[in-house]
C-alpha cells in the first residue's frame, strides 16, 4: 500500500502509525499499530478516537494486514474483533462491510487495499463537502460553541462540524468559538483547543458547566457538534454532553447543528432508544489521567455512571448539516433518514 498521511493516522512502509490523542496536546506520540489486538487497545483506550478516524484505522490496518500475507480466515477474525471495539460509532460497522465484501475477492489483498484507500479519500471528500454547506449557514460575526472534537484528529479530512468551523473563520465569519472541555475525558480542551489554536482561530475553553450562563448572556450564537450515529428518525448519538446544550439552546431559541457524513447515517436503526450506548471505565470519572500522570480525586469505591455517549432527540435539532446537503426539520419528519441517503 502507498504511504499516506492525515492528521493523527499514518501509513509508512507496511505499517499503521496512530497518533495518541492521550497525550495531546502535551505530546505527540506515535504508536506502531500492528495487529487488530494493538488497534483495539488503541480504541478502547481513546488513542484512537472519533468515529470516522476509527472506522478508517480499522480499514487500513486490515488492507495492511493482507498485504502481509494473511491468510482469509484470520483476516474474518480480525475483522470481527474490530467490529465490536466500539459499540456506538456505526461508521466502524459501514466501513468493516465494504472490507468485508473486498475480503470475498479473489485477489482480496488488492481489493483491500484499494477499498481501504477509497475510504480514506471518500472522507477527505466528505469533510470537504460538509464544511462547505455548514459554512453557508454560518452568520458574519459568530460566537460559536462546540463539544467534543470533531477535527482533523477525528477524521481524515478537515473534520465535520471543526471543518464548517475551520471554513467560516477563513471566510471572515467568526468571531470566536467556545470550546467546551468535555467532561470527563476533556477532549475538548485537550484536542479541539489544540486544532484551533494551530490554524489561529481565536477561542475560549470553558467547562461544559458554563455553557448555560453564556446562553443566557446572549454570547453564543450557534452551538455545532458532530455524531457518532444518526437514527432513522433523526434522533442523534453524540459524546456525552450534547443532549444538555441541545436542550440549552433550544430553550435560549440558540440553533444547534449537527454536522456528519452520510456514513453516519442509519437507517436500520429507529430511533435514539435503539442505540448502544458504550459504558466506560469507572475512573475515567473518579479521577485524571494523561501525559501528566495520573490522579484519583473520587473515595476508592464510589459507585460511577459513565455513559460515553448520549442521545439528542431530532425534535432539538436545527438541522443535520451532511455531506448530502443540508437536512431541515421538515424533511426529518417527512422520514428523510428512514432511507439510505445516496450520494
Amino acid at each position: 500500500m502507498q504511504n499516506l498521511n492525515t492528521a493523527s493516522m499514518r501509513v509508512r512502509d507496511g505499517r499503521l502509525w496512530i497518533l495518541d490523542q492521550q497525550t495531546l496536546p502535551q505530546r505527540q506520540n506515535w504508536c506502531a499499530t500492528d495487529t487488530a489486538a494493538d488497534l483495539i487497545d488503541h480504541i478502547r483506550t481513546l488513542r484512537v478516537r472519533g468515529a470516522p478516524l476509527i472506522g478508517l484505522s480499522a480499514s487500513l490496518l486490515l488492507a495492511l494486514l493482507a498485504e502481509s500475507g494473511m491468510a482469509r480466515p484470520q483476516l474474518a477474525q480480525s475483522l470481527a474483533a474490530l467490529g465490536a471495539a466500539r459499540p456506538t460509532a456505526v461508521n466502524l460497522m459501514n466501513n468493516l462491510a465494504r472490507m468485508r465484501l473486498a475480503l470475498e475477492q479473489e485477489a482480496y489483498a488488492a481489493a483491500m487495499a484499494a477499498e481501504a484507500l477509497r475510504l480514506v479519500e471518500e472522507d477527505r471528500s466528505l469533510c470537504a463537502a460538509i464544511a462547505g454547506h455548514g459554512a453557508a449557514l454560518v452568520r458574519p460575526g459568530s460566537r460559536l460553541l462546540t463539544h467534543c472534537n470533531t477535527g482533523g484528529l477525528a477524521t481524515a479530512g478537515i473534520g465535520t462540524a471543526l471543518g464548517v468551523i475551520s471554513v467560516a473563520a477563513a471566510q471572515g465569519k467568526v468571531q470566536k468559538v467556545w470550546v467546551d472541555e468535555t467532561r470527563p475525558l476533556l477532549q475538548g480542551a485537550r484536542l479541539t483547543a489544540w486544532e484551533l489554536g494551530e490554524q489561529a482561530i481565536p477561542y475560549t475553553l470553558i467547562c461544559d458547566a458554563m455553557a448555560a450562563g453564556l446562553m443566557a448572556r446572549r454570547e453564543v450564537d450557534a452551538v455545532w457538534v458532530g455524531a457518532d450515529r444518526i437514527a432513522a428518525n433523526g434522533d442523534v448519538a453524540n459524546k456525552i454532553g450534547t443532549y444538555s446544550l441541545a436542550v440549552l439552546a433550544r430553550f435560549h431559541d440558540i440553533p444547534f447543528y449537527v454536522a456528519a457524513p452520510h456514513t453516519t447515517h442509519d437507517p436500520a436503526c429507529p430511533d435514539g432508544d435503539t442505540i448502544p450506548i458504550e459504558q466506560r471505565a469507572a475512573s475515567e470519572v473518579t479521577g485524571v489521567a494523561g501525559s501528566f500522570g495520573s490522579c484519583q480525586w473520587a473515595p476508592q469505591n464510589a459507585d460511577v455512571y459513565n455513559p460515553a455517549f448520549d442521545v439528542t432527540p431530532a425534535a432539538l435539532i436545527s438541522a443535520w448539516v451532511l455531506d448530502t446537503g443540508v437536512v431541515t426539520p421538515g424533511q426529518a419528519q417527512a422520514g428523510i433518514f428512514r432511507r439510505p441517503l445516496a450520494r
